[in-house]
């Protein structure tokens, strides 16, 4: 048991799903209630398969390609910093030129990379060398749970805050993010030059 929690609280973190969830309802808006329900399933599906897979497979790729956790968190980081800037840089006509795929909206990019990304899938690799694959699995299962039930919520969310107020929290939030990203490429930087 304690292992598990060992791996909840850093998992926690990286999922996000508070900080994520401006972003959430920004690419979601104008979906009818049961297109969000199909959205929110499969970002769910497709977090879960990804991150177990990743989990089981991702060491012995990155081995076999020559991939390093370095190159995983640069290429990681620079793909969340284009994504949160396009969001920050987007105006309200420009998002509605582009209507969303509810039909792979779920998988990409709520599922991956917002629910389960760069963070998320570095930390696993490092929890489970540390703690064992099985409380990663279930920690990681517990927190994309998590996440499918805040975005579920999320209308009622919206109504609390008002449009304004989440547009505004969305602009920070993204913000945010891509200070995360730019974390990500620096720590992988590092990791590159020092291993």
């Amino acid at each position: 048991m304690k292992s598990f929690w060992l791996c909840f609280v850093p998992l926690f973190v990286a999922v996000d799903a508070i900080g994520i969830l401006p972003m959430y309802l920004s690419i979601t808006e104008g979906l009818s209630r049961r297109h969000l329900r199909k959205v929110l399933l499969q970002s769910i599906l497709t977090a879960s398969v990804v991150a177990a897979a990743f989990l089981f497979v991702g060491q012995a790729t990155f081995r076999l390609l020559g991939i390093t956790v370095a190159d995983f968190m640069v290429a990681g980081g620079v793909l969340l910093f284009v994504i949160a800037l396009s969001d920050l840089l987007s105006t309200r006509n420009l998002q509605r030129q582009v209507e969303p795929d509810p039909a792979t909206l779920g998988a990409v990019p709520i599922g991956i990379p917002l629910m389960v990304g760069p963070a998320v899938l570095t930390t696993i690799l490092l929890l489970a060398e540390e703690h064992g694959r099985l409380p990663t699995l279930a920690a990681m299962t517990v927190n994309i749970i998590l996440a499918g039930l805040i975005f579920g919520s999320s209308r009622t969310i919206t109504r609390l805050m008002g449009k304004a107020g989440t547009r505004t929290f969305s602009k920070i939030a993204n913000l945010i993010l891509a200070a995360i990203a730019v974390m990500i490429v620096r720590k992988g930087i590092l990791n590159f030059i020092s291993g």
